[in-house]
């Protein structure tokens, strides 16, 4: 039996009236015109509208979400056990009441979790299906005595908390709300691949879990595609700084190396940066360490660790190994700075393809 269309109340008109009035003399809002262009009539398709007990039925699978599961935002990943998408922080919604055009809004879901709307205040819907939430609002607009058998559609403009974000050393950090795929090397291909300085090995903060997954990748994507794992909407995609060693100075190639997958020894980054040059002062060299109470420089007997006859010295990650030139006039004081400069300016290399 189809039962009769919703109406609005006189309590729910005594409360729009009034809200609307202070809307227009305060804020400028035209109190008759729908918020972000809604019409009053619904899908050709939709049913008429029925009381809250078979309302939530009648538009879980009607005409009515035919918006929602075509919209720019695909979130058919972010579904529970039956299926169904979940609302979550951040996500822009309109809310419609059938042949009530004073009552369509858009709004944001807060980080609380809690939408905004008229005459009913703050609505809980995070967690909740776009089902779920159209039977909150109805039963409150019902409830309240505000509008009589009520039908509500929502529909997702944006849908944030189903996104990815990808953080760190990638070229366009963000939020991406609709991957081109849910795989997360293409997931960083989208955020504009790996910077020079980006290590391989990243982390992915899942929802719901208090560990990070841990992935390592090769520096070539292509040569290992086992490492091209699920990515679910809500994941954050960490991709830190690479450890980097650097050797400046005296030598035959300045630069940084990329350690992530690896350890370096003084004389094996001496060797990468090609040795020193025959200017070097070789008495001269130290290691450069950034600590929690500053700069370091530690001595290095580098002419003994090329004659066997001092240990060879694993570095850490953002050393400077220094080799300055021989005879230069540099104070013990400048030498930190002038060497951080030059580390400044050098080209980085990966030494674990």
């Amino acid at each position: 039996m189809e039962l009769g269309r919703p109406r609005v109340t006189r309590r729910g008109w005594i409360f729009l009236s009034v809200v609307f009035s202070f809307c227009t003399t305060t804020i400028g809002i035209r109190a008759q015109q729908p918020v972000g262009g809604n019409e009053a009539t619904p899908p050709a398709a939709i049913p008429a509208a029925q009381p809250l007990s078979q309302g939530a039925e009648s538009t879980s699978n009607g005409q009515a979400n035919t918006r929602s599961e075509t919209s720019r935002t695909d979130t058919s990943e972010n579904t529970d056990s039956a299926g169904l998408v979940k609302l979550g922080a951040g996500d822009l919604i309109e809310v419609a009441v059938y042949n009530v055009p004073e009552l369509a809004t858009k709004a944001r879901v807060s980080n609380s979790g809690d939408v905004y709307l008229p005459l009913i205040d703050y609505v809980h819907v995070e967690g909740l299906t776009q089902e779920e939430a159209q039977s909150v609002i109805q039963k409150r607009l019902e409830e309240g005595g505000f509008v009589r058998n009520p039908h509500v559609t929502i529909f997702v403009d944006e849908a944030n908390s189903q996104g990815v974000t990808v953080i760190g050393e990638v070229g366009k950090p963000g939020i991406y709300p609709d991957p081109v795929d849910r795989k997360l090397y293409q997931l960083i291909s989208q955020a504009g691949g790996f910077t020079n300085s980006a290590s391989r090995s990243i982390a992915i903060l899942r929802r719901n879990q208090s560990d990070p997954i841990h992935v390592t990748l090769p520096r070539n994507l292509g040569d290992d595609p086992s490492g091209n794992v699920d990515v679910l909407p809500g994941d954050t995609i960490t991709v830190p700084k690479a450890p980097i060693i650097y050797v400046v100075g005296d030598v035959g190639r300045p630069s940084g190396f990329l350690v992530d997958n690896g350890t370096l020894t003084v004389l094996q980054a001496l060797a990468l940066a090609g040795g020193t040059k025959g200017t070097a002062k070789m008495g001269g060299a130290r290691i450069l360490r950034k600590t929690p109470t500053g700069m370091t420089e530690t001595r290095v007997a580098l002419k003994k660790m090329l004659e066997a006859k001092a240990p060879d010295i694993i570095l850490q990650a953002d050393d400077i190994l220094f080799v300055p030139m021989s005879g230069a006039k540099l104070a013990a004081a400048r030498s930190a700075q002038a060497a951080m400069s030059l580390a400044s300016t050098v080209g980085i290399y990966a030494l674990h393809p």
